[in-house]
């Protein structure tokens, strides 16, 4: 599901072309109409539907809709790739523990809109090193904290300039998708949250982390 210009729907599009990703995408969903993301499933022959908001159609019934649309694909995962849209319980409880998203941050950062541009900003205010994308499981609807699945750090130069950094984040959600994707065609998605670790290096640049000495 997408709503924008599908560079993380291309990358796994490729990964199947490959074979290194021994699934298929069933159909490609976005709420716009007018994305890139929906012209990249049309050039690989996938199905590619818009599922867009009536007027003063409220969210449940939205989701309900769009739940509606996408059983049926019967997907084995749901994945929310630039998916803009906050989704409700009538989305989301048609498949329990099958909706996994990705986030252009570490778990406990910068949840919703704009993430890098927000990690860049700390970045050159000296207050932070480094970022990172994470892959979670969307069990409600909170924002950007469900049970993670996978995460990926990246370093933040700012010798550099922010055209750089969000790049390589790009290049970082891609290959975090697609290797989690790997992984979910052995497992399921709450048996990979069971598995995850949390690097202890992430905690040191959590918003309310504090360093304690005795």
């Amino acid at each position: 599901m997408v709503s924008g210009n599908g560079s993380n729907l291309q990358a796994i599009l490729d990964a199947c072309r490959s074979g290194s990703l021994h699934g298929e995408v069933a159909a490609v969903i976005s709420n716009k109409s007018n994305v890139f993301a929906l012209q990249r499933a049309d050039a690989a022959g996938v199905p590619a539907v818009h599922v867009g908001l009536h007027p003063g159609e409220a969210r449940e019934i939205y989701d309900a809709r769009l739940a509606d649309v996408v059983a049926g694909f019967a997907p084995d995962v749901i994945v929310l790739a630039g998916w803009m849209r906050l989704l409700t319980v009538s989305f989301l409880g048609w498949f329990p523990e099958r909706v996994v998203n990705l986030h252009p941050a570490l778990p406990g950062h910068f949840p919703g809109i704009d993430a890098i541009e927000r990690a860049w900003d700390e970045a050159t205010a000296g207050a932070r090193g480094h970022s990172g994308v994470m892959i979670h499981l969307v069990p409600d609807a909170g924002v950007d904290d469900g049970p993670v699945l996978a995460t990926a750090s990246v370093e933040i130069s700012i010798k550099g300039t922010f055209e750089e950094f969000a790049s390589s984040m790009h290049q970082a959600e891609h290959r975090l998708l697609v290797d989690t994707l790997i992984k979910l065609c052995d497992q399921s998605p709450t048996e990979l949250a069971a598995d995850y670790r949390p690097d202890p290096s992430f905690e040191q640049h959590r918003p309310d982390h504090k360093e304690v000495s005795a």
